[in-house]
């Protein structure tokens, strides 16, 4: 288990909470990660425990954003994922939060300010989804040695961790 702390851009919202998978390793390019949380097309979750969360400063910034699933789908067909927590300042996404999941947080690994371990492999999820000019299979030498998913891996975030321990 490590303690970690993270903050938004402007420096309203601070937290901290307990993860017992810290290492950053899992890229998803969903279209709802890849539009809300911009950077290389892709966004970098971890996994955090709910009942450790804890905003030690600017509560009252945060807002959250629920995104439309598929919104291929009729309206009254569609279905809306987690809740993505961001400062209303700055706009830096926090983390995520699903009621399916309730005892876990997906803080994005960007806004961590603690020292975050270097994963060994990267692993990509939901490639069926990533623009083209995001996505590591049309890179040149971005797949070798990392594990490539279409939709979900076989396994959890924790069981990666499980099945690649920490070295520190």
């Amino acid at each position: 288990m490590k303690h970690l702390k993270g903050s938004c851009h402007c420096g309203a919202i601070e937290y901290e909470f307990d993860s017992p998978a810290p290492v950053p390793f899992m890229r998803c390019f969903c279209s709802i990660c890849r539009k809300t949380s911009g950077g290389g097309g892709y966004t970098i979750n971890i996994m955090g425990m709910t009942d450790s969360l804890h905003v030690t400063k600017g509560k009252s910034e945060l807002q959250s954003y629920r995104a439309v699933r598929d919104k291929s789908k009729p309206k009254e067909e569609q279905e809306l994922c987690q809740n993505r927590y961001f400062c209303r300042s700055c706009a830096t996404y926090l983390w995520a939060h699903c009621e399916d999941y309730k005892q876990w947080i997906y803080p994005y690994a960007s806004s961590i300010d603690s020292e975050l371990l270097v994963p060994q492999v990267m692993t990509s999820i939901m490639l069926d989804y990533a623009a083209k000019w995001a996505d590591p299979r049309n890179l040149p030498g971005r797949t070798e040695g990392n594990d490539m998913f279409g939709e979900y891996p076989p396994y959890s975030l924790e069981q990666w961790h499980k099945d690649h321990p920490r070295t520190s």
